[in-house]
């Protein structure tokens, strides 16, 4: 089953007191949440509590969802106001790809460089830090914006804020970015630099 129709039918089972119909629900949508999660967190081990909160706290909301929109925005928007929430509590930043939930696929192993996928995995984990840096509002319309491509009106909608607000959020939080990056690429570069440089033992 897919599509909003389908959705309907199973929230309208789960009402029936089909509980299972609400795992097809999780299994349907929790792997497309995550990522958003793992961005607004930076930390693989609270966006996993924080995606298992969001749909226990959509299950126990089920009867307040009418429709008005696809059950994923619904669930998508509980899931961004969970993580803006200060009442999380942060654990130390790890890197996205030590729980292998960002395992990237390989190209063809004949011309494959080896240093490649940590390189990947340094870089995104050079961007996961700058966007920890921002404010939580601003990584917010970041990733909403850029990873996730949603229209600034859904963006409004999702944080109930007026357009122009998003639109300034955004300027704001991209300005940041430049900056921080442009520092974290450069310190990353001199590192390199020192452990090239640095004798071998």
């Amino acid at each position: 089953m897919s599509g909003c129709n389908d959705d309907q039918d199973l929230i309208n089972a789960c009402r029936a007191g089909k509980t299972s119909a609400y795992g097809e629900l999780v299994r349907r949508y929790q792997d497309r949440l995550y990522p958003t999660v793992l961005r607004l967190t930076g930390c693989a081990e609270d966006a996993q509590d924080l995606l298992q909160d969001t749909f226990f706290r959509a299950y126990r909301k089920l009867n307040r969802f009418h429709g008005e929109s696809s059950f994923y925005t619904w669930i998508y928007r509980i899931a961004v106001n969970l993580a803006l929430s200060g009442r999380r509590r942060r654990r130390p930043l790890r890197s996205i790809g030590e729980d292998g939930f960002r395992s990237e696929p390989v190209a063809d192993p004949r011309d494959c460089d080896p240093t490649l996928p940590l390189e990947r995995i340094e870089r995104e984990q050079i961007i996961q830090n700058a966007l920890d840096a921002l404010a939580p509002d601003h990584r917010a319309v970041v990733v909403m914006k850029e990873y996730d491509g949603l229209r600034y009106e859904e963006i409004a909608a999702v944080l109930n804020i007026p357009v122009g607000t998003v639109r300034s959020r955004l300027h704001r939080a991209r300005c940041e970015l430049r900056e921080s990056l442009a520092s974290l690429v450069e310190e990353s570069g001199s590192q390199a630099r020192e452990n090239l440089a640095a004798p071998n033992p």
